[in-house]
């Protein structure tokens, strides 16, 4: 007989109610609460990954709670927000764009001088 009764008030089979079958050492038969599973700290507005973050442990909100800030968070840019692949194509990104700015710039300095050679030969003409 593998038949149990539940220990707690709640008599349903909800989400926060599971239990494992114990076997005492007496012999008895009785049940074993567990706890919820903790999914772990997302990276929802990371890149376009979706996976947990490392360095982050997997607890569930009250428990991650308590804990001490340098625990909760990695030590680096956007640490605890988004992993490190995010962080250094955004890094890469602003680098290139920064880079395509001062090419840009450098262009138009070297247009602007050729121009400026191109009118002093007409005028000596």
């Amino acid at each position: 007989n593998n038949r149990v009764r539940y220990l707690r008030h709640n008599s349903y089979n909800t989400k926060s109610n599971k239990f494992r079958k114990i076997r005492t050492p007496g012999g008895r038969l009785t049940v074993q609460y567990t706890p919820k599973k903790a999914k772990g700290v997302t990276n929802q507005d990371c890149g376009g990954c979706q996976g947990s973050l490392a360095g982050i442990p997997k607890m569930r909100p009250s428990e991650f709670r308590r804990l001490a800030h340098t625990q909760r968070s990695v030590s680096r840019p956007y640490g605890g927000t988004a992993c490190h692949r995010c962080v250094k194509d955004r890094i890469v990104r602003a680098f290139l764009i920064e880079e395509v700015k001062l090419m840009k710039m450098l262009m138009t300095q070297k247009d602007a001088k050729s121009s400026k050679k191109d009118k002093k030969k007409k005028k000596k003409k």
